[in-house]
């Protein structure tokens, strides 16, 4: 028996209408389904990342607030593979997004970079050529 692969990777949102405008329009991830939960007054937006990769978007009232220590315990980030880094950060900077400067990663020789959603939770850009 063994884990066949991740899913799905759940993020919670301060402003929904926000970050839902962020993940869909600016990231481009398609949505899957949007569903709205009455009993938790709360909106979880399936979207479509990859072949088979999803992110649930939730919102829920008044969600505590996210350390934001990149080396404090837990997730430290989500990446997403790029063709062309220099591409991609040009477009994030056409639309008002700060994008850290690129590195190298010293084990692959590969360039990377992180920027924030609305939330500051940090994403990277990982491209995936040499």
């Amino acid at each position: 028996m063994k884990l066949n692969k991740i899913h799905h990777i759940a993020i919670i949102c301060s402003n929904y209408e926000k970050s839902k405008h962020f993940y869909t329009n600016i990231l481009k991830f398609s949505v899957i389904n949007e569903t709205f939960r009455e009993q938790r007054n709360s909106y979880k937006l399936d979207l479509k990342v990859g072949e088979n990769e999803q992110i649930e978007l939730f919102s829920f009232p008044h969600p505590p607030a996210r350390i934001n220590s990149p080396e404090a315990c837990g997730l430290r980030h989500l990446a997403f593979e790029i063709e062309n880094i220099t591409e991609y950060i040009n477009y994030l900077n056409s639309k008002g997004i700060n994008v850290e400067p690129v590195r190298i990663d010293e084990l692959t020789g590969k360039k990377f970079t992180f920027f924030k959603d609305p939330d500051n939770l940090p994403l990277e850009i990982y491209e995936s050529k040499v």
